[in-house]
């Protein structure tokens, strides 16, 4: 199942693209600006970036220079509402894979993120460790310490949202959209709730409590 970073400022856009990409067999997580992209676009974590150009913090166009610069060689494809010649040659000049002007219909990103996955050399990850908790997201089975661990859907998708950016602190409301929907209209603490539920069955301190702000899952 491949990992799809969804980055954009407008809830909108980002629910769309989600609600879209969900429903093709994509895992999604989505971030609303400069800094959180650069801090959680990784190779391993995720094998697509879909990157507005029009950030808060750091510009798509500076998020996507950093993550060249470090090294992170996943496949990036900007979103602008720009269609300016120059913003596309700059966006190709910094490394990006594909590019789509707004309004675009989401049959054309689907076809454009298919293209960059099908790319010689791209291999899906299977599994994902951290903590001595690992998930195989073939088979959606959770093992602790070698000991198999019986997960709901819900507690499955939450805990591969957390190990998949282990070491990095996700938010309330990254978790909700992640694993939730942004359309959710449920139990204001259903996070924590839930979070609850993963430290009984994979071990109380594999995930962490970052005070107001959100959780971090041990490397």
């Amino acid at each position: 199942m491949n990992r799809v970073l969804v980055v954009d400022d407008e809830e909108r856009i980002t629910a769309f693209v989600e609600k879209g990409l969900r429903k093709h067999g994509f895992t999604t997580m989505a971030v609303h600006d400069g800094d959180s992209a650069v801090d959680l676009a990784r190779d391993g974590d995720f094998d697509l970036v879909v990157l507005d150009v029009g950030l808060p913090r750091r510009d798509g166009f500076e998020v996507l220079r950093c993550l060249r610069e470090r090294g992170e060689r996943l496949p990036v494809i900007l979103l602008t509402s720009r269609d300016g010649i120059d913003d596309t040659v700059r966006g190709f000049d910094v490394g990006a894979d594909d590019y789509l002007t707004k309004p675009f219909r989401f049959d054309e990103l689907l076809a454009r993120a298919r293209a960059r996955l099908r790319e010689p050399g791209r291999a899906e990850p299977t599994t994902v460790s951290a903590a001595g908790v690992t998930l195989d997201l073939r088979t959606r089975q959770a093992t602790v310490d070698g000991d198999e661990v019986d997960l709901s859907t819900r507690e499955f998708t939450l805990a591969e949202a957390l190990m998949t950016n282990a070491g990095a602190v996700l938010t309330r409301e990254q978790l909700l959209s992640r694993v939730w929907g942004y359309d959710f209209e449920g139990s204001s603490n259903v996070v924590e709730v839930y979070v609850g539920y993963l430290r009984r069955k994979l071990g109380s301190s594999c995930i962490e409590t970052v005070r107001g702000t959100g959780y971090r899952f041990r490397r």
